[in-house]
């Protein structure tokens, strides 16, 4: 059977043009964010925080004014002394910031985005700051890296306690 082609025929760089566009358009929806979100379909633990490990809800709000891929700038409220177990810690994910207190009255602070890859660190358990991206783990005390495959510490974010509140600066 013979078939005859009616109707303009499609060149070679038309298909090659449209085939790159459509792998550009692919590979755009497959790109990590810029904001450091956590890649693989989960967000960071909410209400922007998560207490060794504890429960919270996934809407991801939090109190504060700092923004920024390494914690930012500005001196709003991050969260209440209150708020962060001894031991343990709180993740403020819009903030990017993790508030620790590994001794009794002794509070630091680290850029909640792990060295890794740029995900939000999820956890905070057994005296480690965790990500669920690629199990990277970093000390609550220092913010060195327990387990990799990071190898670089978070950052130390400057605060202040003043009464029950946590400040950045």
């Amino acid at each position: 059977m013979v078939t005859h082609m009616t109707g303009p025929m499609t060149s070679r760089r038309t298909a090659v043009a449209a085939g790159a566009a459509g792998l550009a358009a692919v590979l755009t929806g497959c790109g990590g964010s810029e904001d450091g979100g956590v890649q693989g379909g989960t967000d960071s633990p909410g209400p922007g925080r998560d207490a060794t490990g504890g429960a919270g809800d996934d809407d991801g709000d939090a109190t504060g004014g700092a923004e920024g891929q390494d914690g930012g700038t500005g001196g709003g409220e991050l969260t209440r002394v209150s708020d962060v177990p001894e031991g343990g810690g709180v993740i403020l994910g819009d903030e990017r910031v993790v508030v620790t207190q590994p001794e009794p009255g002794e509070y630091r602070a680290f850029s909640a985005v792990c060295t890794h890859q740029g995900c939000v660190v999820s956890d905070i358990s057994n005296g480690a700051i965790n990500c669920a991206c690629h199990q990277s783990s970093f000390s609550i005390t220092d913010g060195s890296v327990l387990g990799g495959p990071a190898t670089a510490p978070l950052p130390e974010q400057a605060i202040t306690v003043e009464g029950d509140s946590v400040r950045l600066g």
